[in-house]
């Protein structure tokens, strides 16, 4: 067998597929309203595989003007187990069509954030993820104001690029709402941060709670409602206060894993057990907290990886500079921390 060494040239699928090289252009382009055959697009991709085809990126972005890459510039997400769904669900959305991700983590430094800026404008990026490690109004870097960009999991503060985040009020409104559903009334917060935090996260899943409590007819008991800072420390001393009371809840709502991780380990202290004593629901599925807890935590999925596709599909819409809000829905994930409320005897 003799060895090929020249390399494979779009004439070469054309003749292989039995098509014309204008046609191999349009389905490895994916030219959009294109009138190419289902059955003719699928020989030319049995030819490009057959013959190891690849295509020339450096000289498609010196005809186009673009590179083919998507910039990806975060706080520190890529560097983050807890995050790192985000930079995923960027990057299989990019490789399906065409594209790929340059990304860089700034550690919230100023100057290499700019850096990376450059860095982006430098290789003619098609647009810019600006992604948070949490959820927070940012400001863009204005010198991405001549850039296709949308802000993921945070909000742009200006409002002048489109922004995806998870909608935390809904999600609080899903976690609450599971325990009435369960016949709880007597519903417990434990929120990540102080009233006076305008981090988006607290304030949306308190209103959730609010409102589930509000429509289900139950009065919110302000003593009921707790302020932490989203750690486990937080989440003991706060479920211990509350559950040392006479007067006490038959479920608590945390508003992170970590929280809630607390709460477990403040009813084991008590000599309480979850849910038979008290049903838990958190916030995250932390991937290393979640499922590990004994029962498995009840919690909202934080959806990175959905956040992330559709930051993508609205940079490469060919609409990118719409500007609005893009809440995308947090999952219930159901495990064995809630149970049916005991009725009083």
């Amino acid at each position: 067998m003799v060895r090929r060494t020249q390399p494979v040239t779009m004439k070469d699928v054309a003749e292989r597929a039995g098509v014309s090289q204008a046609t191999v252009s349009l389905v490895l382009n994916r030219v959009h309203g294109s009138r190419v055959a289902d059955a003719t697009r699928a020989r030319v991709m049995d030819a490009v595989r057959d013959l190891g085809y690849r295509t020339n990126a450096f000289a498609k972005s010196l005809r186009s003007g673009e590179s083919g890459m998507i910039g990806f510039i975060s706080d520190e997400v890529a560097s983050s187990p807890f995050a790192g769904e985000l930079l995923k669900g960027a990057q299989l959305l990019a490789w399906e069509t065409g594209n790929v991700i340059l990304g860089v983590d700034t550690f919230g430094d100023p100057g290499l954030e700019a850096a990376a800026v450059d860095t982006m404008l430098s290789y003619r990026v098609r647009g810019v993820v600006y992604a948070s490690m949490f959820h927070r109004v940012v400001e863009v870097p204005e010198g991405l104001a001549g850039v296709p960009t949308v802000v993921v999991n945070a909000q742009d503060s200006a409002g002048r690029v489109p922004s995806v985040f998870p909608d935390e009020e809904l999600g609080g409104y899903t976690a609450t709402r599971h325990l009435v559903e369960a016949g709880h009334t007597r519903i417990a917060m434990i929120n990540i941060q102080s009233p006076d935090s305008t981090l988006p996260a607290g304030i949306g899943r308190l209103a959730g709670y609010r409102r589930a409590l509000d429509e289900a007819g139950i009065a919110e008991r302000p003593d009921w409602v707790r302020y932490g800072t989203g750690i486990v420390e937080d989440g003991l001393a706060l479920t211990t206060e509350l559950m040392s009371a006479s007067d006490r809840p038959t479920a608590i709502f945390c508003g992170n894993d970590r929280t809630a991780w607390g709460a477990y380990r403040a009813l084991e202290r008590l000599g309480l057990r979850t849910p038979q004593d008290c049903s838990i629901v958190g916030f995250d599925n932390h991937q290393m907290v979640a499922p590990y807890l004994d029962p498995g935590l009840t919690t909202l999925e934080l959806p990175y990886e959905q956040m992330a596709t559709t930051a993508v599909e609205i940079l490469l819409s060919g609409a990118p500079d719409t500007a609005g809000a893009h809440p995308v829905e947090c999952s219930l994930i159901s495990r064995g921390s809630v149970t049916e409320a005991k009725v009083p005897a």
